[in-house]
């Protein structure tokens, strides 16, 4: 395929049409059902990774651990990431050396153990060969959450972003780490660096991640005080089982195209129609893919006691909307030669349109599926796919 390059090689490139195709995981344990979704998209590579774990080592049985890693530059660190972060916190000493043998570690002991294990693992990851030599230049920022039977701990590295729906409302989300906010652009100026095109020396655009060693080089600073810091911000909530809905990570590849609101409204919606939580992530990156996110996406949905329940009044308007959209797009059929490449004039007519109904956050981009399936069964000929930009 060709591709068109970015302005920085750590931005990476672009295909000439995104690839769709997803990976999906499901599962339940500890009174929390999960699912999860992740797509290239149109970068050239994939450099997303994440973690899944219902129910952890020891004392820790009642606890899950869900992340996503958003990598950059490769998939390296990324993928080492979900595969060592988890460990990197339960065994250090933060975490569970002052826990007597059977006990849970304390709040306390968790938010110092995963900041400890962030740190220790940026550690392990910069003793490796490849990053020794230079040879590898990737990074990654993470977002993950440890679920305890009476608190939600998120940690946070990087503009990858938890939030937490409880009652109809955000009640506990994280802040990215990005160059241009006071307090980091403050820390990069004194080591030496400069913030400009919003960027790290106007190259990364996120001012904390692991890896990224290429900007921890400063002499006589430690790890926190780099032009690129690997320390987490620790979130917490106390759980309530009666209101808690659901939680939600996920990388920028989402965020850059919907605010926290947005797309937990949107999730909220969803589940009145569907208790399928692969299909609702599977929708929630089909939807951002149409609202014009070009990165990788990855989405985690943690669904808790208190979720929405499906809705019979509320499947019954999700299929009442269908009917009027498929009455739509038969009338705008009527206006297009059969030859052309509809699909964006389609949803671009639509969009114009006041129609009621339509999922919130997301408007008509929510069902452009819906729409290219009505296409192809009225005109089996039409170019459907989505076109360059």
């Amino acid at each position: 395929m060709k591709c068109q390059l970015t302005e920085t090689d750590n931005m990476g490139a672009f295909l000439d049409k995104p690839k769709t195709e997803k990976h999906t995981e499901t599962g339940s344990g500890n009174g929390i059902r999960f699912a999860l979704s992740s797509m290239q998209g149109w970068r050239v590579e994939m450099e997303d990774a994440h973690c899944a774990t219902i129910g952890l080592p020891g004392a820790l049985r009642d606890w899950s651990f869900f992340a996503v890693f958003d990598g950059h530059a490769g998939a390296r660190v990324s993928a080492l990431c979900a595969e060592k972060l988890l460990e990197s916190i339960l065994t250090n000493d933060d975490f569970c050396g002052k826990c007597e043998n059977g006990k849970e570690p304390s709040r306390d002991q968790v938010e110092s153990g995963m900041r400890t294990g962030f740190l220790r693992l940026d550690e392990q990851l910069r003793s490796l060969p490849e990053m020794v030599a230079g040879e590898d230049k990737s990074g990654s920022t993470a977002i993950c959450a440890l679920i305890s039977p009476q608190h939600i701990f998120l940690a946070n590295c990087g503009d990858s972003r938890a939030v937490l729906s409880r009652n109809g409302h955000v009640e506990l989300n994280t802040f990215d780490h990005k160059p241009t906010n006071p307090l980091e652009k403050e820390r990069i100026q004194n080591a030496g660096g400069s913030v400009m095109i919003q960027r790290v020396n106007g190259s990364l655009a996120v001012s904390r991640a692991l890896g990224d060693f290429e900007y921890k080089n400063v002499p006589d600073r430690g790890p926190c005080e780099q032009l690129v810091s690997p320390e987490p911000d620790v979130f917490i909530g106390e759980r309530n089982r009666a209101t808690d809905e659901f939680l939600i990570l996920a990388c920028d590849g989402i965020w850059d195209v919907m605010s926290n609101e947005e797309l937990c409204d949107f999730v909220r919606d969803r589940m009145q129609i569907s208790d399928d939580l692969e299909a609702i992530c599977n929708c929630v990156v089909d939807t951002c893919l149409s609202k014009g996110s070009r990165d990788n996406m990855s989405i985690v949905i943690a669904a808790f006691e208190g979720a929405p329940a499906v809705s019979d009044s509320a499947k019954q308007k999700e299929a009442d909307l269908d009917t009027r959209i498929e009455t739509k797009v038969k009338e705008i059929l009527q206006t297009v030669p059969p030859e052309a490449a509809m699909i964006q004039y389609v949803m671009h007519v639509l969009a114009a349109e006041d129609l009621d109904g339509l999922p919130p956050g997301c408007g008509i981009n929510a069902k452009r599926t819906k729409v290219e399936e009505i296409i192809s069964r009225l005109r089996p000929t039409s170019v459907s796919d989505l076109e360059t930009e």
